[in-house]
Protein backbone atom coordinates (compact mmCIF):
# COMPACT_ATOMS: atom_id res chain seq x y z
CA UNK A 1 0.00 0.00 0.00
CA UNK A 2 1.35 3.03 -1.10
CA UNK A 3 1.78 6.67 0.68
CA UNK A 4 -1.44 8.31 0.19
CA UNK A 5 -3.65 5.31 -0.03
CA UNK A 6 -2.38 4.85 3.88
CA UNK A 7 -3.27 8.50 4.26
CA UNK A 8 -6.40 7.85 2.84
CA UNK A 9 -7.15 5.17 4.70
CA UNK A 10 -6.75 6.86 7.69
CA UNK A 11 -8.52 10.01 6.91
CA UNK A 12 -11.52 7.59 6.12
CA UNK A 13 -11.56 6.07 9.41
CA UNK A 14 -11.11 9.44 10.88
CA UNK A 15 -13.89 11.16 9.18
CA UNK A 16 -16.40 7.46 9.56
CA UNK A 17 -15.57 8.15 13.38
CA UNK A 18 -16.28 11.41 13.47
CA UNK A 19 -19.83 11.09 11.93
CA UNK A 20 -21.10 8.17 13.89
CA UNK A 21 -20.01 10.23 17.22
CA UNK A 22 -22.27 13.29 15.79
CA UNK A 23 -24.74 10.72 15.28
CA UNK A 24 -24.84 9.31 18.66
CA UNK A 25 -24.41 12.32 20.50
CA UNK A 26 -27.05 13.90 18.33
CA UNK A 27 -29.39 11.14 19.20
CA UNK A 28 -28.52 10.26 22.54
CA UNK A 29 -31.79 10.67 24.65
CA UNK A 30 -30.59 13.21 26.91
CA UNK A 31 -29.46 16.85 26.55
CA UNK A 32 -27.68 16.23 29.98
CA UNK A 33 -26.94 13.69 32.52
CA UNK A 34 -26.28 13.54 36.47
CA UNK A 35 -25.09 10.55 38.36
CA UNK A 36 -24.71 10.43 42.35
CA UNK A 37 -24.77 7.89 45.21
CA UNK A 38 -26.90 8.54 48.07
CA UNK A 39 -26.78 6.80 51.87
CA UNK A 40 -30.67 5.79 51.26
CA UNK A 41 -33.07 3.26 49.80
CA UNK A 42 -34.92 3.31 46.64
CA UNK A 43 -38.03 3.90 48.98
CA UNK A 44 -36.86 6.96 50.68
CA UNK A 45 -35.46 8.57 48.03
CA UNK A 46 -38.70 8.07 45.46
CA UNK A 47 -41.05 9.52 48.47
CA UNK A 48 -39.05 12.20 48.83
CA UNK A 49 -38.57 13.24 45.47
CA UNK A 50 -41.99 12.92 45.00
CA UNK A 51 -42.80 15.29 48.61
CA UNK A 52 -40.47 18.12 47.07
CA UNK A 53 -41.78 18.17 44.02
CA UNK A 54 -45.33 18.99 45.31
CA UNK A 55 -43.63 21.82 47.13
CA UNK A 56 -41.97 23.54 43.54
CA UNK A 57 -43.99 26.16 41.65
CA UNK A 58 -43.12 25.07 38.32
CA UNK A 59 -43.58 21.33 38.76
CA UNK A 60 -46.44 18.76 37.15
CA UNK A 61 -47.21 15.42 38.96
CA UNK A 62 -44.46 13.07 38.80
CA UNK A 63 -44.74 9.93 36.78
CA UNK A 64 -43.79 6.91 38.15
CA UNK A 65 -43.06 4.15 35.70
CA UNK A 66 -41.71 1.92 38.62
CA UNK A 67 -40.56 2.12 41.83
CA UNK A 68 -37.00 2.95 40.84
CA UNK A 69 -37.88 4.99 37.74
CA UNK A 70 -39.73 8.45 38.06
CA UNK A 71 -39.98 11.14 34.98
CA UNK A 72 -40.13 14.64 36.86
CA UNK A 73 -41.38 18.32 34.43
CA UNK A 74 -40.14 21.13 35.30
CA UNK A 75 -40.73 24.70 33.88
CA UNK A 76 -37.91 27.03 33.64
CA UNK A 77 -39.08 30.50 31.74
CA UNK A 78 -41.17 28.82 30.01
CA UNK A 79 -39.79 25.45 28.69
CA UNK A 80 -40.12 22.36 29.96
CA UNK A 81 -37.12 20.12 30.60
CA UNK A 82 -37.94 16.25 31.57
CA UNK A 83 -35.79 15.24 34.41
CA UNK A 84 -35.65 10.97 33.80
CA UNK A 85 -34.95 9.34 37.44
CA UNK A 86 -33.50 5.96 37.56
CA UNK A 87 -32.45 4.62 41.44
CA UNK A 88 -30.44 1.44 41.46
CA UNK A 89 -29.83 -0.26 44.64
CA UNK A 90 -26.17 -1.05 45.73
CA UNK A 91 -26.04 -2.47 48.81
CA UNK A 92 -28.56 -2.05 51.61
CA UNK A 93 -28.06 1.32 52.53
CA UNK A 94 -26.65 2.78 49.05
CA UNK A 95 -28.24 4.06 45.97
CA UNK A 96 -26.85 4.82 42.49
CA UNK A 97 -28.97 7.54 41.22
CA UNK A 98 -28.88 8.36 37.39
CA UNK A 99 -30.93 11.61 35.69
CA UNK A 100 -30.94 12.09 32.28
CA UNK A 101 -32.43 15.40 31.56
CA UNK A 102 -34.19 16.84 28.45
CA UNK A 103 -35.32 19.99 26.92
CA UNK A 104 -38.62 19.10 25.27
CA UNK A 105 -38.87 21.79 22.36
CA UNK A 106 -35.04 22.51 21.57
CA UNK A 107 -33.35 18.87 22.35
CA UNK A 108 -31.05 19.30 19.12
CA UNK A 109 -30.04 22.89 20.23
CA UNK A 110 -28.88 22.23 24.04
CA UNK A 111 -27.15 19.47 22.61
CA UNK A 112 -24.83 21.41 20.44
CA UNK A 113 -24.57 24.51 22.62
CA UNK A 114 -23.67 22.23 25.53
CA UNK A 115 -20.07 21.24 23.53
CA UNK A 116 -18.96 24.76 23.30
CA UNK A 117 -20.45 26.65 26.14
CA UNK A 118 -21.27 26.89 29.61
CA UNK A 119 -25.39 27.00 29.32
CA UNK A 120 -28.55 28.52 31.39
CA UNK A 121 -29.23 25.02 30.69
CA UNK A 122 -26.85 23.13 32.41
CA UNK A 123 -27.01 25.81 35.22
CA UNK A 124 -30.79 24.90 36.20
CA UNK A 125 -30.24 21.41 35.98
CA UNK A 126 -27.19 21.75 38.29
CA UNK A 127 -29.09 23.68 40.92
CA UNK A 128 -31.99 21.71 40.70
CA UNK A 129 -30.40 18.68 41.41
CA UNK A 130 -28.21 19.93 44.25
CA UNK A 131 -31.48 21.62 45.53
CA UNK A 132 -33.06 18.15 46.01
CA UNK A 133 -29.71 16.82 47.49
CA UNK A 134 -30.07 19.11 50.24
CA UNK A 135 -33.52 18.17 50.87
CA UNK A 136 -32.49 14.48 51.12
CA UNK A 137 -29.54 14.82 53.10
CA UNK A 138 -31.61 17.02 55.62
CA UNK A 139 -34.33 14.90 55.48
CA UNK A 140 -32.52 11.65 56.12
CA UNK A 141 -30.79 13.15 59.11
CA UNK A 142 -33.88 13.39 61.09
CA UNK A 143 -34.71 9.49 61.17
CA UNK A 144 -33.30 6.38 61.97
CA UNK A 145 -34.24 2.80 61.23
CA UNK A 146 -32.91 -0.85 62.74
CA UNK A 147 -33.97 -3.58 61.46
CA UNK A 148 -34.56 -6.33 64.25
CA UNK A 149 -35.66 -9.35 61.58
CA UNK A 150 -38.20 -11.59 61.88
CA UNK A 151 -40.64 -11.08 65.06
CA UNK A 152 -43.99 -11.70 65.76
CA UNK A 153 -46.70 -8.82 65.51
CA UNK A 154 -48.81 -7.96 68.30
CA UNK A 155 -52.22 -9.07 68.71
CA UNK A 156 -54.87 -6.93 70.05
CA UNK A 157 -58.77 -6.08 70.38
CA UNK A 158 -59.04 -2.40 69.17
CA UNK A 159 -61.48 0.27 68.69
CA UNK A 160 -60.38 1.46 65.64
CA UNK A 161 -61.29 4.25 62.44
CA UNK A 162 -60.89 3.36 59.11
CA UNK A 163 -59.09 5.86 57.07
CA UNK A 164 -58.34 6.24 53.16
CA UNK A 165 -55.72 8.88 52.78
CA UNK A 166 -52.38 9.84 50.31
CA UNK A 167 -49.72 7.67 51.94
CA UNK A 168 -47.57 11.29 52.89
CA UNK A 169 -51.11 12.28 54.91
CA UNK A 170 -50.87 9.44 57.18
CA UNK A 171 -49.90 10.96 60.28
CA UNK A 172 -52.30 14.00 59.12
CA UNK A 173 -54.99 11.15 59.05
CA UNK A 174 -54.29 9.90 62.74
CA UNK A 175 -54.32 13.56 64.12
CA UNK A 176 -57.77 14.35 62.34
CA UNK A 177 -58.96 11.22 64.31
CA UNK A 178 -56.92 11.27 67.77
CA UNK A 179 -59.56 13.01 69.17
CA UNK A 180 -62.51 11.53 68.25
CA UNK A 181 -61.16 8.08 69.10
CA UNK A 182 -59.65 8.74 72.35
CA UNK A 183 -62.13 11.65 73.73
CA UNK A 184 -65.04 8.90 72.76
CA UNK A 185 -63.00 6.22 74.76
CA UNK A 186 -62.61 8.30 77.54
CA UNK A 187 -65.93 9.45 77.59
CA UNK A 188 -67.33 6.35 77.77
CA UNK A 189 -64.90 4.61 80.18
CA UNK A 190 -63.34 2.24 78.24
CA UNK A 191 -59.83 0.46 79.52
CA UNK A 192 -57.52 1.02 77.32
CA UNK A 193 -54.85 -1.72 76.54
CA UNK A 194 -51.84 -0.32 74.85
CA UNK A 195 -49.90 1.91 72.71
CA UNK A 196 -51.75 3.27 69.67
CA UNK A 197 -51.79 1.62 66.24
CA UNK A 198 -51.97 1.46 62.28
CA UNK A 199 -52.88 -1.84 60.91
CA UNK A 200 -52.93 -1.23 56.91
CA UNK A 201 -55.51 -2.85 55.02
CA UNK A 202 -54.48 -1.26 51.60
CA UNK A 203 -51.32 -0.20 50.14
CA UNK A 204 -51.17 1.19 46.31
CA UNK A 205 -47.17 1.77 45.46
CA UNK A 206 -47.75 3.13 42.44
CA UNK A 207 -50.47 6.31 43.35
CA UNK A 208 -48.95 6.11 47.11
CA UNK A 209 -52.58 5.76 48.19
CA UNK A 210 -53.19 3.54 51.51
CA UNK A 211 -56.58 2.65 53.45
CA UNK A 212 -55.79 1.97 57.24
CA UNK A 213 -57.03 1.38 60.56
CA UNK A 214 -56.28 3.98 63.39
CA UNK A 215 -55.90 1.42 66.60
CA UNK A 216 -56.48 1.72 70.07
CA UNK A 217 -55.80 -1.37 71.82
CA UNK A 218 -58.62 -1.75 74.53
CA UNK A 219 -60.18 -4.57 76.86
CA UNK A 220 -62.67 -6.43 75.24
CA UNK A 221 -65.90 -7.04 77.11
CA UNK A 222 -69.85 -7.12 76.36
CA UNK A 223 -71.94 -3.67 75.76
CA UNK A 224 -69.23 -1.43 74.00
CA UNK A 225 -70.54 2.32 73.39
CA UNK A 226 -71.82 2.97 69.70
CA UNK A 227 -70.21 5.39 67.57
CA UNK A 228 -71.57 6.23 64.25
CA UNK A 229 -67.76 6.33 63.14
CA UNK A 230 -65.58 4.04 65.67
CA UNK A 231 -65.60 0.38 65.34
CA UNK A 232 -64.08 -2.54 66.68
CA UNK A 233 -62.29 -5.34 66.17
CA UNK A 234 -59.60 -8.23 66.65
CA UNK A 235 -55.77 -7.81 65.31
CA UNK A 236 -54.11 -11.11 65.12
CA UNK A 237 -50.71 -11.31 65.17
CA UNK A 238 -48.40 -13.53 63.28
CA UNK A 239 -44.74 -13.62 61.73
CA UNK A 240 -43.52 -10.80 60.73
CA UNK A 241 -40.19 -8.89 59.92
CA UNK A 242 -39.68 -5.94 62.69
CA UNK A 243 -38.36 -2.45 62.37
CA UNK A 244 -37.60 0.61 65.07
CA UNK A 245 -38.14 3.70 63.63
CA UNK A 246 -37.33 6.93 65.42
CA UNK A 247 -38.07 9.99 64.19
CA UNK A 248 -41.56 12.19 63.21
CA UNK A 249 -44.59 9.81 62.44
CA UNK A 250 -44.96 11.72 59.27
CA UNK A 251 -42.20 9.74 57.94
CA UNK A 252 -42.49 5.96 59.53
CA UNK A 253 -43.25 4.54 55.97
CA UNK A 254 -39.61 4.87 55.25
CA UNK A 255 -39.22 1.79 57.80
CA UNK A 256 -41.56 0.10 55.27
CA UNK A 257 -39.35 0.56 52.63
CA UNK A 258 -36.03 -0.66 54.78
CA UNK A 259 -38.34 -3.83 55.62
CA UNK A 260 -39.53 -4.99 52.05
CA UNK A 261 -35.47 -4.28 51.00
CA UNK A 262 -34.26 -6.28 53.91
CA UNK A 263 -36.65 -9.32 52.71
CA UNK A 264 -35.95 -8.60 48.84
CA UNK A 265 -32.53 -9.38 49.79
CA UNK A 266 -33.32 -12.59 52.29
CA UNK A 267 -36.20 -14.16 49.81
CA UNK A 268 -38.66 -13.72 52.43
CA UNK A 269 -42.00 -13.12 51.17
CA UNK A 270 -44.22 -10.37 52.55
CA UNK A 271 -47.43 -9.72 52.54
CA UNK A 272 -47.21 -5.15 52.01
CA UNK A 273 -49.66 -4.58 54.88
CA UNK A 274 -47.82 -2.93 57.58
CA UNK A 275 -48.27 -2.84 61.23
CA UNK A 276 -47.35 0.34 63.64
CA UNK A 277 -46.90 0.84 66.95
CA UNK A 278 -46.56 4.12 68.31
CA UNK A 279 -44.48 4.51 71.55
CA UNK A 280 -44.44 8.38 72.28
CA UNK A 281 -47.34 10.76 72.09
CA UNK A 282 -46.56 13.11 69.42
CA UNK A 283 -47.99 16.26 71.18
CA UNK A 284 -45.84 16.29 73.57
CA UNK A 285 -43.00 17.47 71.38
CA UNK A 286 -39.55 17.23 71.94
CA UNK A 287 -36.22 16.00 69.49
CA UNK A 288 -38.42 13.87 67.16
CA UNK A 289 -35.45 11.24 66.80
CA UNK A 290 -36.72 10.09 70.20
CA UNK A 291 -40.07 9.52 68.89
CA UNK A 292 -40.29 5.82 68.59
CA UNK A 293 -42.65 3.18 66.77
CA UNK A 294 -42.20 -0.82 65.95
CA UNK A 295 -42.72 -1.28 62.76
CA UNK A 296 -43.79 -4.79 61.56
CA UNK A 297 -44.34 -6.49 57.90
CA UNK A 298 -46.19 -9.80 57.83
CA UNK A 299 -44.15 -12.91 56.32
CA UNK A 300 -46.54 -14.45 53.88
CA UNK A 301 -47.38 -17.98 54.23
CA UNK A 302 -46.00 -20.59 52.84
CA UNK A 303 -48.12 -22.75 50.75
CA UNK A 304 -47.45 -26.48 50.50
Amino acid sequence: MNNFSLKKGILFVVIGGFIVATGWYVLKPYDYTVAFKSKALVGTINQTLKLWNTNLDHSNPINQVAMDELIQNLKFDGTDYDFHWQLSRIDDSTTQVNIGIKDRHNSLSNKIDILFNDTDFEKKVKQTVSDFLLVLSTHLEKFEVKIEGESTSPSTYCAYIPVTTKQFLKAKGMMENYGILSNFLLENGVELNGKPMVEVTSWDTETDSISFNFCYPIVKKEGLPIHPTVKYKEIKGGKAIKAIYNGNYITSDRAWYALIDYAKNKAIPLRQTPIEVFNNNPNMGGDELNWQAEIYLPIKNKTP
